[in-house]
């Protein structure tokens, strides 16, 4: 049965048109204290009481209604209970508080429902969907669907212990970000996308082989549009039906925590689509989003844009956040398009904006907005941690808000990712004349507390695979698609790729088709899966890889400045004196015999990892297992050790013992 049947049966039995009874009002789920506190923004379990809840009274089941529509003269609920007739069942407004609301009895779960509204303004009427419903139709449909969130959910664990331990700034951060409808789809004519129930296991097993620690999925909640990849919402607390329903979605972010692995939700704060059955122009007026085109519509993006400003919009938003936390047990947020967000002139020409009161191109509402957000995030859930998609350099953006910042947890560092991408994309004998864009980031490494992301943003568009962007033939590509995942897990900061990178699919992403996973079964695409994995682990094991990632401490270049030979030297640090990792990257397809770098340490130095080795697709040439350091002074250092460096690769040694003497130096 689909779901689609399956829906529309249950609201055919005692639903059906006609049985229904008048709307009462003196059933109720809101109070005064509600309406106060949602009115003055800063009620944030408006879930509870808005929207559709199905509830028992003393003559049996019903749904009690209410919606938030002030600059309405009418409302009306319709649906498949009263054949959606628009005069049958009106809603009463709840004194001077916007909130329409009632009790229809006989309406029970798997209902079809939408309000229709008449506006006070010009005769509009309309009829939209739900903006607290829990569950939608599948697009292009767009009815709500009367649901309940009831799970028993088997992570107690997790939530109570392991989430906290997996969360850290300290600890290893391995996201995996994926679009749930092309992971991996049924083939043939169906050439379906796989239900949440359907992916559970299958992803499951696979991230956890793979090491990763995170899941990240692009946004889950009701699009209309497949094609924005869940980037424009209508349903906020919704969802998408496309993969199955609320339980089900619960079962997937369920198995992922019993198999020891977070979930990242993208959450999309910045704008929402014109889509008639959405929010905007939803009683008539600019109810959710500004008013004057140059603050409330994203041109570049043909979306609104919310209205920071208003009481209200801050209760819904903030709400939002914490239903997918409490809910549905979301280990943390990417908050999409913060820099849309931050400035008043975003995407657009002089005299297209407004500034504010100052005369300055900060939304300030906007700021407070955040800072509130992630304020009330971290006190009620303390474990879970928050990220900012952030493009430009606005100053402490995970900067604690006590002391002016954003409060956000981490923030995505785009700088390292455009001049990575742009250097690696260069022939190897010209990188020389582009080596700051390797060495720049540590000047401001430390600013904020970052995650390097391969992200989805770069394989579409015509921006061509990772691999596809690397430059020479088909091993060299290989090479140093190997050595640009190195360099990335050498350098301080949490990780983040998006699927597919993980093997080095040859094309760019399409969200309508499924991964080529045809092509693990070739070497070169296996060998490098299994790169990825063996960092993943390597990442994981070694504190000195991942401790300080967020803490200068943790770094020291032993070289950035050999440029001739395209070679960069660096050392990790944990907080205990037990393991030092050097990790030294040739950027050449010239293998470099007898290279020398310095080392803090005397004794012997274990090759821990070789992006060139057989087994990852490479040439298999190393250190025959590590080197040990003589008393040669180098690089500021008091030892140094004399090394075989693989073209287009990277090695990563670690000290294996030192004595107290040295250890002191």
């Amino acid at each position: 049965m689909t779901l689609q049947k399956q829906f529309r049966e249950s609201s055919d039995g005692p639903c059906a048109a006609g049985e229904i009874r008048p709307v009462r009002t003196d059933v109720r789920l809101i109070t005064e204290d509600d309406i106060y506190l949602f009115n003055e923004g800063s009620h944030f379990q408006l879930y509870e009481k808005l929207g559709a809840h199905a509830l028992s009274a003393e003559d049996g089941r019903g749904t009690y209604f209410a919606v938030w529509a002030p600059d309405a003269e009418q409302v009306f609920v319709i649906g498949s209970f009263n054949g959606w007739d628009k005069a049958k069942h009106p809603l009463h407004p709840r004194g001077q508080s916007g909130i329409w609301e009632g009790y229809v009895p006989g309406v029970d779960k798997g209902t079809l429902y939408k309000y229709h509204i008449a506006s006070r303004f010009h005769g509009y009427r309309v009829t939209k969907a739900d903006p607290f419903s829990v569950f939608n139709e599948i697009p292009p449909k767009t009815a709500s669907i009367v649901w309940d969130l009831n799970y028993a959910w088997g992570d107690e664990e997790w939530m109570s212990e392991r989430r906290r331990q997996r969360n850290g700034l300290d600890k290893p951060m391995a996201i995996y970000e994926a679009h749930l409808g092309s992971w991996r789809r049924v083939t043939g004519e169906e050439n379906r996308s796989l239900s949440y129930r359907e992916l559970a296991f299958q992803l499951a097993e696979y991230v956890q082989r793979m090491g990763f620690t995170h899941v990240e999925f692009l946004p889950l909640m009701d699009h209309p549009f497949f094609g924005s990849w869940g980037y424009q919402i209508t349903g906020y607390f919704a969802p998408s039906s496309n993969y199955g329903t609320p339980q089900d979605l619960m079962y997937l972010i369920d198995c992922l925590h019993q198999r020891g692995i977070a979930v990242i939700l993208d959450w999309v704060p910045s704008h929402f689509p014109t889509d008639e059955h959405g929010l905007g122009f939803f009683d008539g007026t600019h109810l959710y989003e500004h008013a004057d085109p140059r603050q409330g519509l994203h041109r570049e993006w043909d979306s609104f844009i919310f209205n920071y400003g208003r009481n209200e919009i801050q209760s819904f938003l903030i709400s939002n956040a914490l239903f997918w936390l409490e809910k549905y047990h979301a280990d943390g947020l990417r908050v999409d398009a913060v820099a849309s967000m931050l400035y008043l002139d975003y995407a657009r020409k002089d005299g297209e904006w407004i500034p504010n009161k100052y005369g300055g191109r900060e939304n300030l509402e906007a700021i407070t907005f955040l800072r509130r957000l992630n304020e009330e995030i971290y006190k009620n859930y303390p474990d879970v941690q928050t990220i900012a998609e952030e493009s430009t350099a606005w100053p402490m953006v995970s900067g604690p808000t006590f002391v002016g910042g954003l409060g956000f947890g981490l923030k995505w560092d785009m700088g390292w990712m455009h001049d990575t991408l742009e250097y690696m994309s260069k022939e190897p004998v010209h990188r020389k004349y582009h080596h700051n864009k390797l060495t720049f980031r540590m000047l401001y490494a430390f600013h904020e507390n970052f995650i390097l992301p391969l992200s989805h943003d770069e394989v579409v568009y015509g921006k061509g695979s990772l691999l596809s962007k690397m430059p020479g033939d088909d091993w060299q590509k290989f090479a140093n698609l190997r050595l640009l995942f190195a360099y990335m897990y050498a350098q301080p900061a949490k990780k983040l790729l998006f699927m597919g990178g993980e093997f080095a699919q040859w094309q760019e992403w399409v969200h309508d088709g499924s991964l080529d996973w045809n092509l693990v079964e070739f070497a070169p695409h296996s060998g490098l899966q299994r790169w990825v994995a063996d960092l993943n682990r390597l990442y994981r094991n070694e504190p000195a890889l991942h401790e300080l990632d967020c803490d200068p401490v943790g770094f020291e270049w032993v070289d950035c400045n050999d440029v001739e030979s395209s070679v960069v030297s660096l050392i990790r640090k944990g907080r205990s004196t037990d393991g030092i990792v050097l990790v030294v990257c040739n950027f050449t397809p010239v293998p470099r015999y007898s290279y020398r770098v310095g080392a803090p340490r005397s004794g012997f130095w274990r090759e821990m990892l070789n992006s060139d080795g057989a087994m990852y697709g490479g040439s298999g040439q190393g250190n025959l297992g590590g080197v040990e350091a003589t008393s040669i002074a180098l690089h500021g250092r008091p030892f140094s050790l004399t090394l075989n460096l693989p073209p287009l690769a990277a090695v990563f040694l670690k000290s294996e013992s030192w004595t107290t003497r040295e250890a002191n130096i």
